[in-house]
Parts: C-alpha cells; structure tokens; sequence
C-alpha cells in the first residue's frame, strides 16, 4: 500500500497565525497511535475495508503509524476443500463482497482454490527492501487475487505481481521465500495474530481454525502507550475511527479532499470506491456516481489516467 503525503497536524489552542510553539503545546500533542493491522492477502473482507484504511491515512497522516501483522490463513489449498469450499462458492462469494462492498473484483475462475501462506511470506521478505515497499506488495497481491485467476501460490504468479510495484526487486523477494530469517519473522507474525484480545473475542471476531484464538481480517489494534483499543475482524469506518478520535483528541483532523487532491497524493493508484469513501464528509454514504464522473473529468483534462482492473478501474495522477 502506497502512503500518502503525510501532512502535518496543529493543537486546536494554537492560533494558525502564530509561528512561536509554547512548551505547553508541544506537550498538548498526542503521541502517534501505533496501528497493528491483522491482515491477510487472501481475505476478501480485509480487502473490502481498504477503503476505510485510506479514510484513516487521509484524515490523521503521520499520527497514525501503521504496521500490518500477515495471519497466514492457509498453508495448503487443500484444506479449503476440506472445509467445503469451491470455485464456484467463491466466486458467488466474491460477487456479494462486490456488491455489499464496491471494491474491484472480476475475473475468470481459477483451476483450483489457493493457499496464502506463500503471498504472506514475500511480503515478509519485501520487508527487507522497505516498509513501503512490502506494503506496495500487499496491496497488488489483494489486487492479484481478486481480479485476476493467477495461482497466488505459486511462485511464479508472486513474481510476476511482484514485478508490476515499482522500485520492488521481485526477484530478490521470490529468492527468499525459503529463507530461514524470513520464515522466522513470517512465523512471529502468525504467532502475533494467533494471541487474539479479549474485545475481539467478545465481539465473535476471532476464529480458531488451526490452533490458538487468532484475530480474523481485518482487525485493527491501537495503541498510544498504554492504552489499547480493539477493532476485531471487519468494521464499519465510523468504528475505526471513533477509535482514534479516542486517542487523538486536541489533534485537528485533514479536511476532506477533492478527486484530484487524493490520487495526487497516491501515485500508484486508488479505486473508484476508495476515493468515493474519502472524499465523502465525515462518515456519511458515499456518492460513488459522483466521484467516478470527477475522475473521468480529471482524465479528460488530462490529470489522470485510469486504468482498467476487474470490474473497475485504478486512478492514477498523471506524472
């Protein structure tokens, strides 16, 4: 995932005009709130919040520091079918998530059902070239899954999706999907995700589906020192959000933005229905008519360029 532009937030007591910081401001502001992200590639529910999350990067920037933890749902393919899921299943599932949900899905079925373990641990070892880049990855393994029939598993799809994040080695992360210290870190992760907390659980948004009670996807976790607040398994934006303005009161939060505002701010490239979500006020219902006319408006100025994926489109500013 792309981070965008980070603006700089004021304290409400301190007049715009005034250039001279108090030490009783400097000491008004929060500290930033750590955002442990549960995730999985795989999840269709995760992938429907995205939305959400690029509300939350738009409207508290760098207060918000985030860091996504992979589930790692399944290892074998296999146990899907096991657990009585199918191509077909899948399929009509991905069309409700659609629906319910606006985010880009489409493609031709697959031949078989896919694991996820694989996709986990090559954003892992994207880790080692950059935070930004593993999150880059992230996002176009969700896009990989999601609009397109590739094998996520194997290595040569991860290569080759690896291979459209810019500035990403690809073969470098594929050379360490069986590295010792990666497999480590991969497994720190699962482990993490399997210690679910107790709001998640009270809320029935964990599952146990192969040993301890883990954090279903999307879950979000916020701290700001000592304290925690828990966001299990899919939300609404209002949740999340009621969330941090909890722990990040006194903190002016970003105006709304225009079409052109935010996809300048995320050069590889939002969803119709992501830029309808931020660019809708507060947490009201989006007017997503609305904000593809804007974006085939930019691009018929000339400002951006959409380009086509599964069922919608990606929206990029013009270099």
């Amino acid at each position: 995932m792309h981070r965008p532009v980070r603006p700089r937030f004021v304290v409400r007591p301190a007049p715009p005009s005034d250039r001279a910081v108090s030490q009783a401001t400097l000491r008004a502001v929060p500290a930033p709130v750590e955002v442990l992200h549960y995730t999985d590639p795989a999840c269709p529910w995760a992938y429907s919040a995205e939305p959400f999350f690029r509300a939350l990067e738009w409207r508290y920037g760098d207060r918000l520091a985030w860091r996504h933890v992979m589930i790692g749902l399944t290892e074998d393919y296999r146990v899907y079918e096991q657990r009585g899921y199918t191509i077909a299943s899948q399929m009509t599932g991905y069309a409700n998530f659609r629906r319910r949900f606006g985010m880009a899905f489409g493609a031709p079925p697959r031949e078989r059902l896919v694991s996820s373990g694989r996709a986990c641990r090559a954003v892992v070892a994207a880790r080692r070239q950059g935070t930004e880049l593993a999150d880059a990855l992230l996002r176009a393994f969700r896009f990989g899954w999601f609009t397109s029939n590739r094998l996520m598993d194997t290595d040569e799809a991860i290569a080759e999706v690896a291979g459209t994040v810019d500035g990403l080695d690809a073969a470098a992360v594929v050379a360490l999907l069986d590295d010792p210290d990666v497999e480590a870190a991969y497994q720190s992760d699962r482990a993490e995700a399997r210690a679910a907390l107790e709001p998640a659980i009270l809320q029935g948004k964990t599952a146990r589906t192969d040993g301890p009670e883990r954090f279903t996807a999307p879950s979000l976790v916020f701290r700001q020192g000592d304290r925690v607040l828990v966001a299990g398994g899919w939300q609404p934006l209002e949740a999340y959000d009621v969330c941090v303005a909890n722990l990040l009161g006194g903190v002016e939060r970003r105006a709304t933005p225009t079409p052109a505002e935010l996809i300048a701010a995320y050069p590889r490239g939002l969803t119709t229905e992501e830029v309808a979500r931020v660019c809708t006020d507060g947490n009201d219902d989006v007017d997503r008519a609305a904000a593809e006319e804007a974006l085939l408006a930019l691009c018929g100025r000339g400002l951006a360029t959409r380009t086509p994926l599964g069922d919608d489109a990606l929206w990029r500013p013009v270099a």
